[in-house]
């Protein structure tokens, strides 16, 4: 049986407020936040009926989706899952499912091994482990990093499908110095994910230059037929190859950065660079090393190197060592000042 994305979208947080059992649920609770949930990810204000969530939750406890949804009204009000361990999320696949997703691994694993297609393979091992976690009803070996709580994620499916359709959209964006949303006029050109928080890139109406946006940040979106799109080649996926994160502005040249590594956190970053372009430039007898990148200098390389604390010293150039000086007394500064408060 077909679902449309409204639907799906309901299901999904009847299924979410169900789970949480800290709370009782009315039908009025549920349709408040099926609405709610509409119009962040849809933009849709009229809300939805009651007559709608009725029969959202009668579909739900059927077997046409699959769900059989063990949905049990207490004291004829509240609403609650039978089984407080079940959700919608955790329906099993299918013989038929399983076959058709091994067939799907199949076709990617033939691309393994061609440049083009070299950020497959980690999908492709994700989504095999699955399988066969699955198929054996076996605990989980591997445990990749996700982020289950994340906003913005259900903006997705529908940013890409305007980049490559090459739609123009009406975003209501809110960043987190913002008390309140502004609207705007975006030509998206490419989405990027860096560190479990998905951008996009692209160009807006009242701008020259290329500007990035947190999916998370994102209220509503949709597309609009008012203004032609302004297609920029320049923004391809080799936009932030000089980039550690996302932020970048046209023109910014990148420099050589030279930093040393303690002994004990040197085999960690040869292992796991910072970036495609880390070379060694001095090992030391210690077991230190120096090493140097060529990027972008922004806000995300520093919090990079924050990271490691006092296993980093920046060595060059003279600008991001003074700046990177300055935060770490910062910081050591807040230390300092919170022990006399409780000395």
């Amino acid at each position: 049986m077909p679902v449309n994305r409204n639907a799906l979208i309901r299901y999904k947080t009847i299924d979410a407020c169900l789970r949480r059992r800290n709370r009782k649920w009315t039908l009025e609770d549920l349709i408040e936040a099926c609405s709610d949930a509409l119009y962040e990810y849809e933009g849709i204000r009229k809300g939805v009926s009651r007559r709608a969530i009725q029969l959202d939750i009668q579909l739900m406890r059927s077997e046409k989706l699959g769900y059989n949804a063990p949905i049990v009204v207490l004291d004829k009000k509240y609403y609650t899952y039978e089984d407080p361990e079940y959700s919608i999320a955790n329906i099993p696949l299918t013989q038929q499912d399983l076959n058709t997703l091994n067939e799907v691994v199949g076709i990617l694993r033939q691309f393994k091994g061609f440049a083009h297609f070299r950020e497959v393979d980690d999908m492709v091992n994700r989504l095999q482990h699955k399988i066969q976690m699955v198929k054996t009803n076996q605990r989980p070996l591997i445990d990749f990093e996700k982020n289950e709580q994340l906003k913005g994620l259900a903006h997705l499916e529908g940013i890409y499908a305007a980049i490559v359709e090459q739609k123009v959209l009406k975003v209501e964006y809110q960043s987190f110095k913002a008390t309140v949303p502004q609207t705007i006029v975006l030509h998206p050109h490419l989405l990027k994910e860096f560190r479990n928080r998905w951008f996009v890139l692209g160009m807006r109406d009242d701008r020259l230059h290329p500007q990035i946006f947190a999916l998370d940040r994102i209220k509503s979106f949709e597309a609009i037929d008012t203004s032609a799109f302004r297609f920029d080649p320049d923004l391809d996926a080799n936009w932030l190859q000089d980039t550690i994160g996302v932020t970048k502005t046209r023109g910014q040249k990148t420099i050589t950065v030279q930093f040393w590594v303690s002994t004990d956190q040197s085999p960690y970053v040869q292992t796991k660079p910072f970036h495609h372009s880390q070379q060694i430039v001095e090992q030391r007898e210690d077991g230190s090393t120096v090493f140097s990148i060529e990027v972008i200098q922004n806000l995300e390389l520093e919090r990079e190197f924050l990271g490691f604390a006092e296993n980093i010293e920046v060595l060059a150039p003279r600008l991001l060592r003074k700046r990177m000086e300055k935060r770490l007394e910062s910081a050591g500064a807040n230390y300092r000042k919170k022990e006399q408060n409780h000395g």
